[in-house]
Formats: C-alpha cells, structure tokens, sequence
C-alpha cells in the first residue's frame, strides 16, 4: 500500500468530544490523499471509542502515551507517520471539507518546507468562542498578526494549523519540551536553518480554543510568559507589537485610577471598549458576540500583558530561571 502524502497528527488530553468533531470533519475532506494521527497524551478520560467508530471512514492510528505536553507529542505522533507532510491541528478544530484541496494548490504553485493557515469561527460555536476568536484575530487586540492575512515579514505557522515537510521536520529536530510558545520556537528553528514558510489563506480552519473568560485568561497569561521566554531562546525575536497587551494594561490603570480625579480619563477605555464593540458587530452581525468581544479583549490584553510583565520582571530583571504557570492544566 503506497504512503499517503498527508499525516495529520493531533495531540489529545481529555477531549473525546473535540476528537469525534474533528475526525467527522475529516470524513468530508474533498482529497483523501492523508492519514490521521491519533496521540493520547496521558489523558484520563481517552477517546479510543470515538476514534474507533471512525476506523472503516478513515486511515486512522491511535497512540497512548505518558503526559509531556503538546510539543514532544506531536513528535511521538511526527515518528509513527508516514506522510511525506506533517500537519497538525489541535484537537479542538473542526476541518473545512476543502483545506487539503487548498493545500494541494498551494504546494503545486509553490512548494515551501513549512506552512499554515488562519482560523476562523464556526456558526455552531458559541457567543462566547466567537468572541474570542474575534478577540484572537482583530485588530485592536492582536494589530492583525493571526488574522490570515499576508505580512511584510516572514510567517511563522501555529500548532492548530501548521503543515512541516518531514524533511523539514527531521532535520529541526521537530518540537522542544516548551509547554508554551513551543509552536512559534519550531518556527523560528525552521527559518534560521534556512527553510522556507508561507501563509496559505484559504487553509483555514474553525478554532474553537477556549470555551471561558477563565480558561482563556490561563492560555493568554502562558503566552505573555511564553514570549519573554521565547526571546531567550532566540534573541532579538521579541518586536514591539509583542509590548503592545503590556503599554495597553499600564494605559488602562493609569487612566482608572486617575478617574476619580478627572472624568476625561475614562474615555480612553471606554472609548477602546465601543470600537471593539462596532467592530466585532460589523464583523459578527450579532449585539451579543459583540458585547462579549468587549470582555474577551480586556481579558486577552490583561492576561497577555500581566504573563509578559512579570515574566520580563522574573527572567530580565531578576535573572531568574524558566518561568512558567498553569503547566498542569495546559489542555483546560
């Protein structure tokens, strides 16, 4: 039986319902030409019975191991391919019936070694996940950076949504042991050995990350820290649009604890608050998902700039070790 061209590799920790979303999807996909990678990462509540139920639909492996985090289960799951492409996806994505097809154009166009595409919100998602991915991808939280379009410099792929040539894989070694930020790191060793990335954008996939303010201030905090880390490891990384959460927290309580004092300084969050407010409208068509785009913004940007802030005191300042916080709960 030849190898198929596409190993999709999906990391798993107690999500059997994500699981039985995502490999459903996988069913419609326009070109079959891939193999699905099943990895459960010490996971307590495993989705054997769901993965099973799909194995007459689709060319499927299941793998149980201990729990290492994300990064080197993706590599458990990179050593048991046999596609001649690696493309990951985090277990809480739902696949477009026509993103390998779009994968197949772009590659037949222009082959790269490494590649990926942006996320969007699916219609099923709740007010609360639009929100969210809203808050992940405008442009008064993030300037734009993950909203799928091209950018002036080099395009460094995320784990939900990433394609590696295997090639490419081996010779970068694959993911570090980093919990947090290990996606943009692999990223980054793939540019500086010289290979070659691209954004396809119509390779999107529905994302559906956090499904709470709670859980999604614990995955934005682990990114502040991630980036401070990540500058680290590969020095002069960090830009300024990186900064960008921690000058906005720093903003935001100066000018509220100066409200007492002059009422003109509440306009600024108030002001921020209405733009994300018309704009999340203009884009999602719904008053509810744009008030919750409000609260999702405050909690990115704050958890974001607290993570980063106290990192950068930790690590810069203090000339601490590696910090990190919430590694246990990184899948929650």
């Amino acid at each position: 039986m030849q190898n198929p061209k596409y190993s999709i590799i999906v990391p798993v920790y107690n999500r059997p319902d994500e699981v039985q979303e995502l490999l459903e999807s996988l069913t419609n996909q326009k070109l079959n030409d891939f193999e699905v990678i099943i990895v459960e990462d010490g996971s307590t509540v495993p989705c054997k019975e769901i993965v099973d139920q799909y194995s007459n639909q689709l060319n499927l492996k299941y793998f149980t191991k201990e729990n290492t985090g994300p990064g080197t289960t993706r590599n458990y799951g990179a050593n048991k391919a046999s596609g001649e492409y690696f493309i990951f996806f985090d277990s809480d994505c739902i696949i477009p019936e026509y993103y390998l097809t779009h994968v197949e154009q772009e590659l037949n166009i222009h082959r790269v070694d490494a590649f990926g595409g942006p996320d969007r919100a699916h219609p099923s998602f709740t007010p609360i996940q639009k929100a969210i991915n809203y808050s992940m991808t405008s442009f008064f939280t993030t300037g734009g950076i993950r909203g799928g379009k091209e950018r002036l410099d080099k395009f460094y792929p995320r784990s939900f949504n990433m394609g590696v040539s295997r090639q490419t894989f081996e010779k970068t070694g694959g993911f570090s042991t980093l919990r947090f930020g290990e996606d943009i790191d692999f990223s980054l060793r793939i540019i500086n050995n010289g290979f070659t990335t691209r954004l396809f954008p119509e390779a999107f996939v529905y994302h559906k990350r956090r499904t709470d303010f709670k859980k999604f201030y614990r995955q934005v905090y682990n990114s502040g820290i991630a980036r401070i880390n990540l500058n680290i490891l590969h020095p002069k990384t960090l830009k300024i649009v990186h900064t960008l959460p921690s000058v906005f927290v720093i903003a935001m309580l100066l000018s509220i604890l100066a409200s007492p004092f002059t009422l003109y300084t509440l306009t600024i969050p108030v002001g921020y608050s209405l733009l994300v407010v018309l704009n999340s409208l203009v884009i999602n068509k719904n008053m509810r998902v744009a008030i919750l785009s409000v609260a999702a913004a405050w909690v990115q940007l704050f958890g974001y700039g607290i993570g980063f802030i106290e990192a950068f005191w930790k690590r810069i300042i203090l000339k601490k070790g590696n910090f990190k916080a919430f590694e246990k709960n990184f899948y929650k």
